[in-house]
């Protein structure tokens, strides 16, 4: 069997695969120790599935440690040491406003303070060693981080991507003096250039491994007594890596729960669609979106997260704050507003009945009858209409409107925030949404995907029968990855066969690949004078001239252009290593007979009888909406002038009635 657990911001799902079939649970997540939860979950699938912890062969974990120890400011203490004359590079940055217009703003401040920076008397340039790092420099800044008392030590200094000998001295005399101190070194974590970038990077996985570290120690212990395998990670490039591995580099999981959800919906977007779809994971906190062509997720080598720059290979989410948990609220000019505050998993939404007073997108869309206020939730939620009704209604009266109207809009503007989300990866970025499928998941990403499909104009919609734990199934048929990247800069008469052979040969040993593993490569390439480098995939063994000219097809089709006679550059050179998950089918839609009922709904302010599928529904179901298709762990909305059928897997296929004719 294999087993997936995912961490949300309201509830931790659990996935067991076993030949085809599909048992999940989810357990309430646990802010303050992540692991209790996963502990919960654990058990909860266990038991649904009748089945033995020994049973367990795989364990994939995804999780939110890293991204909540970033927003809320509370990882490691963190020394940086970094070549003297550039400790503050955290602080000077690049020269760039977070916002246009608002002068006062400001960034994030550094996660290494002024007061825990070292200064290093050495200087390496492009050409080799300017100034030598000295024994007694080398024991000088030990003397300073033993005054300082850190967690933990970020290592930086200048051209270390190229030359990384004086950091893998001053790392082995910090390692050797203190051996519980974690120390996060440039040219291990990123050994490319840009020096604002890669400082940026190793800090925060300084910062950030220590927390990490602790938290899977605690998650192993749990397995140990539960009798499970100890977890394999999620990393943020959309592959799971050794617990051991992904303790020591903190920065490589903060996207670990989005990556299992992208990874997720390629499986289902291959299986029941064209493997084109837009895939659209709201939870209880937050909505991430993504683009999967071919059955595969796209990928990004640099993102910010809380306006700080991370330059490591990561799928490529949009994240914005509007999940099942997003407080509705009146802004200054009277407008109606959702999110990004949420209310979590602790109180939650008004209608869990825990305590929340607050309205929130789950509450409207339980008094819109999109939701049966008797089922409950999965998880164990009872729902309670009285204080969604409630809480409801006190913004009503703010806003001077009725209780279902505001509800009406808090759905309304739930939805054009994912829409504004799906813009930001597609229409900006020059892709028609329209060619692709819409694919919901998370608890409830299934209820509004249909209005938002409409808008955009994609007439289909796939949502997973396993929608509602579609993050942690991802977690379940996860490849190990392991990446790299190497920064080269070859050009002119340097860009020959045996150039790149021995750059791919230095990136391969830095990445020591595993038995069995495929490699991919990706060189990134530019116009000698260009700031920035474009990627293009190619073998181990490229012929130049094969790379300049698909540089040039990629500038070309990006840009609108090629220079015939600019002179082409090498930048960097990524490599990762694969190891798929071999013998993994996509699960099988169950036999069975769904129960069906009707209830009363509100769509466009005019009341409504709807019809109820109740279970999960085996293939060949059909239904036209207006319908609802209650799932073990989601609900799928069907609004009037779409029809829905089950596909062979499970998957709910809804189709837009004009684009059938």
């Amino acid at each position: 069997m294999l087993l997936g657990v995912d961490v949300g911001g309201t509830f931790t799902d659990a996935v067991l695969v076993d030949d085809g079939r599909v048992h999940s649970a989810k357990a309430p997540t646990t802010p303050d120790d992540q692991s209790a939860g996963v502990d919960d979950a654990i058990r909860a699938v266990l038991l649904a599935a009748g089945a033995e912890p020994g049973a367990v062969r795989r364990f994939a974990h995804g999780m939110t440690v890293g991204t909540n120890a970033l927003l809320e400011r509370r990882g490691a203490r963190t020394s940086l040491v970094a070549t003297a004359g550039f400790t503050d590079l955290l602080e000077i940055a690049r020269q760039n406003r977070p916002s246009l217009y608002r002068l006062c703003a400001d960034r994030p401040p550094p996660l290494a303070p002024p007061g825990l920076r070292v200064a290093v008397d050495e200087r390496v340039g492009p050409e080799g060693v300017v100034r030598p790092l000295t024994d007694e420099e080398v024991r000088r800044v030990g003397d300073e981080i033993e005054r300082l008392a850190p967690d933990s030590v970020a290592v930086c200094l200048l051209f270390a991507f190229a030359d990384p000998g004086h950091e893998q001295r001053l790392a082995a005399s910090l390692r050797e003096r203190f051996p519980g101190l974690h120390v996060s070194v440039s040219s291990e974590v990123l050994p490319r250039f840009r020096e604002y970038e890669r400082c940026a990077t190793t800090v925060l996985d300084a910062y950030l491994s220590p927390l990490l570290g602790g938290y899977l120690r605690r998650l192993g212990r749990r397995c140990e007594e539960l009798g499970v395998p100890g977890p394999m990670v999620m990393q943020s490039s959309g592959g799971v890596a050794d617990a051991e591995e992904a303790a020591g580099g903190g920065a490589w999981s903060v996207l670990s729960g989005p990556a299992g959800g992208a990874v997720g919906a390629g499986l289902i977007a291959a299986a029941s669609g064209s493997g084109d779809a837009l895939g659209l994971d709201m939870g209880g906190t937050s909505c991430d979106v993504s683009v999967i062509e071919a059955g595969t997720v796209g990928r990004t080598e640099a993102r910010e997260f809380d306006h700080r720059p991370i330059q490591l290979p990561m799928v490529d989410v949009h994240t914005v704050g509007a999940g099942g948990g997003s407080i509705a609220w009146r802004d200054r000019g009277g407008a109606l507003r959702v999110g990004p505050r949420s209310a979590g998993a602790e109180p939650g939404p008004a209608c869990y009945g825990k305590g929340g007073t607050e309205p929130t997108v789950t509450d409207a869309d339980l008094l819109l009858g999109y939701l049966d206020g008797d089922a409950g939730l999965a998880g164990g939620i009872e729902l309670d209409p009285d204080a969604a009704e409630s809480a409801v209604a006190g913004l009503a009266s703010e806003l001077g409107l009725g209780t279902l109207e505001t509800a009406a809009g808090i759905h309304e503007v739930a939805n054009q925030e994912m829409i504004r989300a799906l813009r930001v990866i597609t229409v900006e970025r020059g892709i028609d949404p329209r060619a692709f499928d819409l694919l919901p998941f998370g608890g409830a990403g299934p209820l509004h995907a249909v209005p938002i499909a409409a808008e955009l104009g994609i007439g289909r919609v796939l949502c997973p029968r396993t929608g509602g734990v579609l993050s942690a199934l991802g977690l379940v048929c996860a490849e190990r990855r392991r990446d790299t990247t190497l920064t080269v800069m070859l050009a002119g008469d340097r860009l020959t066969p045996a150039g790149i052979a021995e750059s791919v040969a230095a990136a391969r040993e830095s990445l020591a690949p595993g038995p069995g593993s495929a490699l991919e490569a990706v060189y990134e390439l530019r116009y000698r004078g260009q700031s920035f480098e474009l990627p293009v995939p190619g073998p181990l063994d490229p012929d130049p001239a094969d790379l300049l000219e698909a540089f040039a097809a990629e500038h070309e089709r990006r840009y609108g252009y090629r220079e015939e006679s600019g002179e082409v550059e090498l930048v960097n050179i990524r490599l990762a290593a694969r190891e798929p998950l071999s013998g993994f089918e996509p699960p099988r839609a169950e036999p069975g007979e769904p129960v069906r009922s009707r209830r009363s709904a509100r769509f466009g302010g005019v009341p409504a009888e709807i019809e109820v599928i109740a279970g999960e529904p085996p293939a060949g179901t059909q239904a036209a909406g207006p319908c609802v298709f209650d799932l073990p762990e989601t609900t799928f909305l069907v609004p009037p002038g779409w029809s829905a059928e089950v596909d062979a897997i499970g998957t709910i296929v809804a189709l837009r009635e004009e684009a059938e004719r």
